[in-house]
C-alpha cells in the first residue's frame, strides 16, 4: 500500500467517524435533556409541597404562640405550687 492509498483510506475512515460521532454526542444530548426535564418536574414537586408546608405554618404559628403562653402560666402555677407545699410539708426524717 503506497503513501497515496493509505491517505485515500484514513480520510475515508475519518469521514465515516463524523457521522458516528454526532450520532452518540446526540444521544448524549437526548439522555441529559430527559434528565433535566424530570429534574425540573422534581423540582416543582418539591416547590409545591414547600409551598404546602409553608402555608401550614403559617396556619399552625399563631396557635404555638398560644401554647406557649398557657405553658407559661402552667409553669407558674407549678412552681407556686411546689413552693407552697414545700413550705408546709415539715423536713421529713432520715432513719438510720
Amino acid at each position: 500500500m503506497d503513501k497515496n492509498s493509505l491517505i485515500f483510506w484514513m480520510t475515508i475512515l475519518g469521514l465515516a467517524c463524523w457521522p458516528a460521532c454526532f450520532w452518540w454526542m446526540r444521544l448524549i444530548s437526548m439522555r441529559q435533556n430527559n434528565f433535566l426535564d424530570k429534574l425540573n418536574e422534581q423540582g416543582k414537586r418539591i416547590e409545591k409541597l414547600s409551598k404546602i408546608e409553608h402555608d401550614l405554618i403559617k396556619e399552625v404559628h399563631p396557635q404555638v404562640g398560644e401554647i406557649k403562653e398557657s405553658m407559661d402560666e402552667v409553669i407558674a402555677a407549678v412552681k407556686e405550687n411546689t413552693e407552697n407545699n414545700s413550705k408546709t410539708k415539715p423536713p421529713s426524717k432520715k432513719s438510720p
